[in-house]
Parts: structure tokens; C-alpha cells; sequence
């Protein structure tokens, strides 16, 4: 087929536009930080960072805060945010739905490739077991983390409840939902009975208020869970991520840098990652839909036995990927 040279003169000139319009947009980006505590709270703490990240791309870094989990990868999805720190929850939403890619993954302090999911209470509460907690459930008010959250909801739901056929919403008298700081505040104020958290969050409160820490009861604990991710847009420019994973994978070299990374999230500093690390939790995922089908009277067995045959099929494959 011919292409008149008007026709050509066109594409070529709608390609530049394209171009140019991309171009411009990039000059900003938008950071999304996820809800593990007030956005005033969060903004002081990551404000610094992304002051230093504006100078080392020549971008100009907006932090985008939402209210919850679900914000950050909605804005994502929508072109609102181009990168993000996400948990590994949350991630494989902004993978699936939003066009995600991981690039990179905190370190902490101690150089340790994850963190812990906790169950907490107040040091007075007279439970010492999870057993305990259990028993007693129908006098506890219990609080759950953002529905998007790894530590705050997936980990703890599947070990604590779901290997044992249970659901928190009818183990306990009350069960409500927050951030790991709401969580842990409700906690000391003795507003609510046991509550998810996890290792960063009280880490940071040893950190700021080691007398406020002492008062923290530990449950449970999980298994080691992947560190946090940052996720960006894969349709993001190679320059553009070139400059950004420089900077990143770079940060946390001086004294200066590295007091910034530990008041952000307790971290001293990032390794390059892909999604590979949400394996894991996807398999947490399906091993938690396994266990709710498969306990499901009402279900009949045929649609049970497709269901139970599509998530093991999954799960193989997961496994196959990993290896």
C-alpha cells in the first residue's frame, strides 16, 4: 500500500507531538508513598528524599499521598502516580491492573532481605498466646491492617486465621481496619484489644519512644516477608528510569542520606528487584482462596473441584516460575 506524502508528513508530525506531549509530562513525577500512617506524618519523613531525587533527575518529584492502599494503585492505573513504594500486596495489584513493574526493594538496617508481620497487644493484657486470643475473641475488639496491606492483612489473616478455617470478622466482638500507626496508637491508648502490625512500625517506635515500645505486646510473628518494593510505570521512558534507579539503588552513602532513609521507613537504603518477589505473597494469595473454597459447604462439589483444580494449576505454575 502507498503512503501519500501528506499521509506521511502526518504520522511523522503526530509521532513528534506524541513525543513532545510525553516529554513535557515527564518533567513531573508523581511518588506515591502508601497510608502506613498519616500523610503529614509521611510527607515530613519522605519529603527530604524526594527533594534529593528532583535535583539528582532533573524531575521534579511530587510525593502523592492517598488514604489508603487502593489510592495508590487507582492513581497508578489512572497515569497519577508513575512510581510508587508499594507493600508486596498492594504491588501485585499495581503489576496486574495498573501497568506496575518492580525495579527495586528497601534494605534494612541490618542488611536483612525482609521484614515480620506481628499480632500486638498492650504489655497489661493478661493474653500470652494466640490461643488465647482466640478463645476469647468474642470480648476483643481486634484491628485488622488496610485491606491492601501485606503486613497488615494478608500475612496475618492466611498463618493466624485462615490455616486454622477461621475469619476475624466472626472471632471477635470487633473487628475494624486501619494503618499500622493507627493500629499501634489504638494499641497503647488501650482503644482496641490486640491489633496487626508489623517489625518496621515498631521499630520506628523504638527508635522515637523506647519507653512507648516496652509497653508493646508481641503475639505472634510471621515468617520473614520480602521487603517493601517500588514499583513504576513500565510505559515510563528508559531515560526517565535510568535516572530514577541511579538515583535510588545510589542513595544512602553519606551520614546524611542515611539519617533520611532511617526516619522514612527504618531503611538503609535499596537492591534492585523485579516482580519475581511477589511470588511469595501470590502464593499466600491463592493458598488463602484454596482454604476458603475449600471450605465452603455450599459450593457444589463440581464447581469446587474446578475451582480447587484452577488454583493448584496456578499454584504450579507459580512454583515452576520460582524454581
Amino acid at each position: 500500500m502507498k503512503i501519500s506524502r501528506k499521509m506521511f508528513l502526518t504520522t511523522v508530525a503526530s509521532v513528534c507531538l506524541t513525543a513532545t506531549v510525553q516529554a513535557q509530562s515527564l518533567k513531573e513525577i508523581n511518588f506515591g508513598i502508601i497510608s502506613t500512617d498519616s500523610s503529614s506524618a509521611l510527607k515530613s519523613l519522605w519529603q527530604p528524599f524526594l527533594d534529593d531525587m528532583s535535583k539528582a533527575t532533573g524531575l521534579k518529584i511530587n510525593g502523592f499521598f492517598a488514604t489508603d492502599y487502593t489510592g495508590i494503585i487507582e492513581g497508578m492505573r489512572f497515569g497519577k502516580v508513575q512510581v510508587a513504594w508499594h507493600g508486596n500486596k498492594s504491588a501485585i495489584e499495581a503489576v496486574d491492573r495498573a501497568g506496575g513493574e518492580v525495579f527495586a526493594q528497601f534494605i534494612d538496617l541490618e542488611g536483612r532481605p525482609g521484614y515480620y508481620s506481628y499480632v500486638i497487644t498492650h504489655r497489661d493484657s493478661p493474653l500470652k498466646s494466640i490461643d488465647e486470643m482466640i478463645a476469647n475473641g468474642k470480648s476483643l475488639s481486634f484491628g485488622l491492617g488496610d485491606p491492601q496491606s501485606t503486613s497488615g492483612t494478608l500475612v496475618p489473616v492466611y498463618y493466624v486465621f485462615s490455616q486454622r478455617k477461621l475469619d476475624p470478622k466472626t472471632v471477635f466482638r470487633v473487628t475494624r481496619s486501619s494503618n499500622h500507626g493507627g493500629n499501634l496508637l489504638a494499641v497503647l491508648n488501650k482503644q482496641i484489644d490486640v491489633a496487626t502490625n508489623n517489625s518496621e512500625e515498631l521499630d520506628k517506635l523504638k527508635l522515637r519512644d523506647p519507653a512507648k515500645h516496652a509497653e508493646v505486646k508481641i503475639l505472634w510473628t510471621s515468617p520473614l516477608i520480602p521487603r517493601d518494593p517500588l514499583v513504576w510505570k513500565k510505559d515510563l521512558p528508559a531515560e526517565s528510569k535510568d535516572a530514577i534507579k541511579k538515583f535510588i539503588l545510589g542513595y544512602g552513602k553519606d551520614a546524611r542520606e542515611k539519617e533520611i532513609l532511617k526516619g522514612m521507613q527504618q531503611i538503609a537504603g535499596f537492591r534492585e528487584s523485579t516482580d519475581q518477589q511477589l511470588v511469595p505473597i501470590r502464593q499466600l494469595e491463592l493458598y488463602k482462596d484454596r482454604i476458603k473454597i475449600e471450605s465452603d459447604e455450599k459450593m457444589n462439589a463440581s464447581d469446587k473441584t474446578a475451582k480447587l483444580a484452577e488454583i493448584d494449576k496456578k499454584l504450579n505454575d507459580l512454583g515452576a516460575a520460582a524454581k
